[in-house]
């Protein structure tokens, strides 16, 4: 099977300062990915813009900040921005796809995979899926991120090889290179840690809505998934190939971990957690290092009202979220046992099909 490679561009990579769309930036993209496509890479392709293309149109004179403002501009510039990569992937002769989506979607593990099926068939058949969150009835329009998160969701369902980030900076730097001229750009990341997200800043510019640390959150999820990311800058002819042959002008996201299964990446990073689990010391470092499953025992406190079966968040005595897991107790079984050994459970509720709270087969490490 030919290789995936998902690419990722953002709203002030496809705009003019002043917000409209610029045709020729997203005709040299669409070069730049038939180019791929020509050497025997399937493309796919996700996109912001929506709201920067049709704000001007709709008559703002700026960038919206309301919500119901930015469904609107997003409801006008999502058809001009799919027009514009029509007519520009036309040039190749290359049809396009176009997939809204929303976290909710992700949500969903059945969803998840009807979508999933979706893109293997429009790749079979040799289109390019063109994916933007749906803006236009999304009720948390950032939550994606840019859709930086977005992106690495789609490279972790499709199993993509690569996943290219392309923006106006050429990598993560130590510092603002705006601001810090001595600042040192990193070419290579094997692990993200917390001195990396120092070093991530806000939003970029005043057309989008992503900076740099939402692009390190994203290479989290899809080098946890495996696939490797790309951030950096694509201007010049031949550019996105050299991206992905490893010399691109930007920065390089390995990973150390093994890659996930597609269970614990919904797990993980597309789940939806309805409630929380505080754990003692002990059971902490048995779920992070030890390998173990969550008993009663170790469980501190609950908030929320889950059913067995949905997914909480653990925290530990600090209140630092250290992963997710997929409940066996209804939220008031769980209040009447936490804290008691295993005898006592047994004791008090006769009818219960496992003892673990969380079964470490159900269970993801998150910090």
């Amino acid at each position: 099977m030919s290789s995936r490679i998902v690419v990722k561009i953002g709203s002030s990579s496809l705009t003019s300062a002043e917000g409209a769309l610029n045709r020729e930036a997203i005709q040299f993209f669409a070069d730049e990915m038939a180019s791929l496509r020509t050497s025997g890479h399937q493309i796919l392709l996700v996109t912001s813009g929506a709201v920067a293309a049709g704000f001007r149109e709709i008559g703002y004179s700026m960038r919206p900040r309301l919500l119901h403002e930015k469904q609107a501009a997003a409801a006008v510039g999502q058809a001009l921005l799919m027009q514009a990569y029509q007519q520009a992937f036309a040039a190749h002769g290359i049809i396009t796809a176009q997939i809204l989506l929303t976290r909710t979607d992700f949500c969903s593990r059945k969803r998840m995979n009807n979508a999933g099926m979706t893109v293997d068939e429009l790749l079979k058949q040799g289109v390019i899926p063109i994916f933007n969150e749906n803006d236009t009835v999304s009720v948390d329009e950032l939550k994606f991120g840019d859709n930086d998160t977005l992106s690495a969701l789609v490279a972790n369902l499709v199993k993509a090889s690569h996943l290219l980030i392309l923006t106006d900076m050429d990598g993560l730097y130590s510092g603002d290179p705006r601001r810090h001229p001595d600042a040192v750009r990193y070419e290579r990341i094997r692990e993200i840690t917390q001195e990396i997200y120092a070093m991530a800043g806000g939003a970029g510019s005043s057309i989008g809505t992503g900076g740099m640390r939402s692009k390190v959150d994203a290479a989290k999820i899809a080098t946890r998934g495996g696939v490797p990311v790309f951030v950096g800058k694509v201007s010049a002819q031949g550019d996105l190939q050299n991206a992905v042959n490893g010399v691109g002008r930007g920065t390089y996201f390995d990973t150390a971990l093994s890659s996930l299964s597609m269970k614990k990446q919904w797990l993980g990073f597309m789940s939806t957690p309805l409630g929380t689990i505080t754990v003692d010391t002990g059971a902490e470092e048995a779920l992070t290092t030890g390998g173990h499953s969550l008993l009663p025992v170790g469980v501190k406190q609950i908030e929320g009202q889950f059913h067995a079966g949905d997914v909480v968040e653990v925290l530990n005595i600090k209140a630092e979220v250290i992963g997710r897991g997929i409940i066996n107790y209804d939220a008031e079984q769980l209040q009447l046992v936490h804290g008691m050994s295993s005898s006592n459970v047994y004791q008090k509720l006769e009818n219960i099909h496992r003892l673990e709270v969380v079964h470490r087969d159900e269970w993801i490490t998150l910090k």
